[in-house]
């Protein structure tokens, strides 16, 4: 994760969006109504574990891993058409459980690191 996001990402940039998160139970939640989805086919940077993102305040900071840290400043978005996304699976989650961050503080982040709440 470089300090504009994630390297490589369309939307890596100067804004208040470079990292898009989604919990991982959201995904299977979709899986278990009989869509056939997997972790990325929602668009989302990073899926996690444990973390319930609907209760997670814009201004929270997290740290993924050692090094990275985020700053949550979006909680969903406004979907204004059905995107490629929702035609493709049939439904999109992203606009209303998804969340997005600013990076802090760049740094690796693998599958399985840890994910901490930190003070800013």
């Amino acid at each position: 994760m470089v300090s504009l996001g994630v390297e490589g990402d369309a939307h890596a940039g100067p804004w208040h969006r470079q990292v898009s998160l989604l919990a991982g139970e959201s995904i299977e939640a979709v899986r278990g109504r009989g869509l056939n989805v997997d972790f990325g086919d929602f668009a989302e940077n990073i899926a996690t574990e444990g973390v319930d993102w609907n209760r997670v305040e814009v201004g929270a900071r997290v740290r993924l891993g050692h090094q990275a840290v985020l700053e949550i400043t979006q909680k969903g978005k406004a979907c204004h058409n059905r995107c490629a996304i929702y035609y493709r699976v049939g439904d999109c989650i992203m606009p209303r459980e998804g969340v997005f961050a600013r990076v802090i503080k760049g740094g690796k982040i693998r599958c399985g690191d840890a994910i901490r709440f930190v003070s800013s």
